[in-house]
């Protein structure tokens, strides 16, 4: 006769296997977000309604022209150009692939990705880090770029 609990899967084993297993699908869930999402979540962040993001100040942002870090004027088409669906170039020459989710569905769908390039650009040209509103206008303005 076997003792009982020797077929049977430890409690403490099962638990961690199941944790993981939802820690893996949040991760694989959380990776897959869409501009759309990434609009939202900075609509609800500045306290408005997406329907409040504006395409037309999402423009103006990219193509306003500021005193970069050397002094210099720069804007967001510095680098990615005046047509976001074209590839652009970084301020050594490195390739930067298009900017528009239109040209690149790979665009806007990873928000620490997001997160890390706003705060990175717009340090750079508005010598400040983007507000929630202007983060959400960007994306607006670039989602309905066909």
């Amino acid at each position: 006769m076997q003792k009982a609990g020797h077929n049977m899967i430890k409690p403490t084993l099962l638990i961690g296997t199941i944790f993981i297993g939802m820690t893996l699908v949040s991760a694989s869930v959380a990776a897959a977000e869409t501009p759309a999402s990434l609009m939202t979540g900075y609509a609800a962040t500045a306290g408005i309604s997406p329907q409040d993001l504006s395409a037309e100040r999402g423009a103006t942002l990219y193509r306003s022209e500021h005193s970069g870090r050397a002094g210099t004027s720069v804007s967001c088409a510095s680098c990615h150009t005046a047509n976001p669906k074209q590839p652009g170039r970084t301020r050594v020459g490195k390739r930067i692939d298009p900017l528009a989710p239109a040209a690149n569905p790979q665009r806007f769908t990873d928000s620490a990705k997001v997160e890390k390039w706003f705060r990175r650009n717009c340090m750079d040209v508005l010598q400040r880090e983007c507000s929630a509103r202007e983060k959400g206008d960007f994306i607006a303005w670039l989602s309905q770029i066909k």
